[in-house]
């Protein structure tokens, strides 16, 4: 396609605008963002999460030396897609998303042709890309989904998730109440150089005190949940990986680094093995909410399990990370 420009964020990637038909908030488009470079045999889709935009380009750079064509979308209203007068982050129900995911596989299919692809998501991304495989348009092009830490039920005491309960039922009727509290600014911290991290990211796409969290918003995703909890029929293999442990603060404290402080692993473990019927978990010790993102003894260990996993199922992948996979499991 001849329309891919220089992308803005990251050099030496390139980005695709998408546009589809006007909503609520008014013209919507999406961006399809990629590693530039010479046609492969496999390719992967990577959709990222809440309050979140593509900004991994050292998990481009990885794919890319594992033989993969690497796209990445930014979803409606998230990050390069996010315009003036937008709700930031907010749909009615996850559905919407579908078309920029069918769009992006099309436009996969016309760059690199009919290669197997995988469909990898984190956090509100692995729920979106679940319900995608399980009912999507281009499921049948999916030949492989990896859930990076998936959200698939809130990390929240009881009386918190009756609080939640409480405001999607508003939300239906008012969709854009919201909570003036936001996001906790722990995790984002954790994550960005200028804090306690080690990754930089555009502060105004993915702001440390996050967006507003919409009550319709709440109750697309409590419905999502509802369907996942329901059992998915998810045709293509399964890689759902998590951290070891969840930790939740109210204040900085340097064990928030080895845990993921954002959903809870318990549910993970729980709903994941309803998806589909050939489904692996894998446990990532010491990793952090977005696996891809942790220290670097952890991320590495989730690229060697990711890649093993995807070599077995016939995607291919150096035998480096095969073999660093086989000694992962061993320890």
């Amino acid at each position: 396609m001849s329309d891919w420009q220089p992308d803005a964020l990251l050099a030496g990637f390139e980005q695709l605008r998408l546009e589809f038909p006007a909503d609520y908030d008014g013209p919507v488009v999406a961006t399809l963002v990629r590693l530039p470079g010479p046609r492969r045999d496999r390719a992967a889709l990577y959709v990222h999460g809440f309050v979140d935009y593509f900004f991994q380009a050292h998990m481009a750079e990885r794919f890319a030396a594992e033989g993969y064509a690497f796209y990445a979308l930014d979803l409606r209203k998230h990050g390069r897609s996010l315009l003036a007068g937008q709700h930031p982050c907010y749909c009615s129900d996850l559905s919407e998303y579908y078309a920029e995911l069918t769009r992006a596989i099309e436009v996969i299919g016309l760059e690199e042709g009919d290669v197997p692809l995988l469909l990898a998501g984190h956090s509100t991304g692995g729920l979106l890309a679940a319900l995608y495989a399980h009912e999507g348009e281009a499921r049948a092009r999916l030949g492989a989904l990896w859930l990076n830490s998936p959200f698939f039920d809130f990390y929240a005491p009881s009386p918190v998730r009756a609080q939640i309960a409480a405001a999607a039922a508003l939300g239906r009727l008012f969709p854009f109440l919201n909570n003036p509290n936001r996001l906790s600014a722990l995790y984002p911290m954790s994550l960005h150089k200028r804090y306690r991290g080690e990754w930089d990211f555009d502060l105004r796409l993915k702001p440390i005190e996050g967006f507003p969290t919409y009550f319709g918003w709440l109750a697309a995703i409590r419905r999502a949940h509802a369907r996942v909890h329901t059992g998915l029929a998810i045709a293509c293999p399964v890689l759902a990986m998590h951290s070891d442990r969840s930790e939740q603060a109210s204040e900085w404290r340097d064990s928030l680094m080895s845990a993921d402080i954002v959903l809870d692993v318990a549910d993970m473990k729980r709903w994941s093995p309803g998806l589909g019927a050939e489904i692996t978990l894998c446990e990532i010790p010491g990793g952090m909410h977005d696996l891809v993102l942790s220290r670097r003894e952890p991320r590495e260990r989730a690229f060697a399990e990711l890649f093993g996993w995807l070599q077995r199922r016939g995607f291919g992948g150096t035998s480096q990370s095969v073999a660093t996979a086989a000694s992962a499991q061993s320890t």
